[in-house]
């Protein structure tokens, strides 16, 4: 599998914590693709959209998906993502199925969510039974959709299994402003969901997913040492990344994904 060409760039976890057995997982950046313009990259070229509801034109997203299929065992399983809190398995998914996550027991299926802003939160038990990809943006968060992601990845493997989990490129906290319904919205799952909510002198707040998807992810009994946190801001940084709330909706998406190696690729 190779995974470097001319102009791409990739973010891959920190193996020395997210450390699963015969589990790899990556995140797609702005540059490396075909597209142009706004989904362009930092000069207006060779953006790595893989969104096809962005506005961007059919053939680049479909050619880009084809360069992203290269760096992974098989095509990415892709979701039609509505901000929910169903979980599919992607080895059984057909077409692009509604849904915020998917998980997968069998080596070489990709796992996959689309994100600007959105936090991707990425997931492997320690044996590498079992991987799981979540687009975690605000109202799934709220709504539990990490915890029922780990319960799921328990249930499959075992009531102990030791989950990693990697929290790839989203919008920093400095850059998402909010109001007080995303605060109380997130107290229904998150008792200490205050905590990652900073007053501004406006009446509203400034949220930091990470630190909610940690809540979430502690909460559901993952050690915070197993949590390898990036710590890059989408919004931040357009140079590198795409970003909805500082684009507007000529946004591209980068593509998170996780699976389990194949046999081959695995004992290399």
């Amino acid at each position: 599998m190779e995974l470097t060409k001319p102009g791409l760039d990739i973010i891959q976890p920190d193996r020395r914590v997210f450390a699963p057995a015969n589990a790899d997982a990556l995140f797609t950046c702005r540059s490396g693709g075909v597209s142009s313009g706004a989904y362009g990259g930092p000069d207006g070229i060779m953006g790595l959209n893989v969104a096809p509801h962005t506005g961007d034109f059919g053939a680049c997203v479909r050619m880009n998906r084809g360069i992203v299929s290269q760096l992974v065992p098989s095509d990415p399983v892709w979701l039609r993502q509505v901000h929910g809190t169903v979980i599919i398995d992607a080895a059984a998914a057909g077409g692009e199925p509604e849904a915020d996550a998917s998980w997968s027991m069998t080596p070489g299926v990709v796992c996959t969510v689309m994100t600007a802003d959105c936090l991707p939160v990425l997931l492997a038990d320690a044996e590498g039974r079992i991987v799981a990809a979540v687009h975690a943006g605000w109202k799934s968060l709220a709504q539990g959709i990490i915890q029922k992601t780990v319960a799921l990845m328990r249930e499959k493997t075992s009531d102990d299994a030791r989950i990693f989990a990697w929290l790839a490129p989203r919008i920093g906290p400095e850059s998402f402003e909010v109001g007080e319904d995303v605060l109380e919205a997130m107290k229904a799952h998150l008792p200490d969901a205050r905590q990652a909510f900073a007053p501004q002198d406006n009446g509203r707040y400034l949220c930091d997913l990470a630190a909610l998807a940690l809540q979430a992810l502690t909460g559901s009994g993952v050690a915070e040492a197993d949590v390898d946190d990036c710590g890059l801001s989408t919004a931040a940084d357009p140079k590198r990344f795409y970003s909805y709330r500082r684009d507007g909706e000529k946004s591209g998406r980068h593509a998170a994904m996780i699976w389990i190696k194949p046999a081959a690729s695995s004992a290399q």
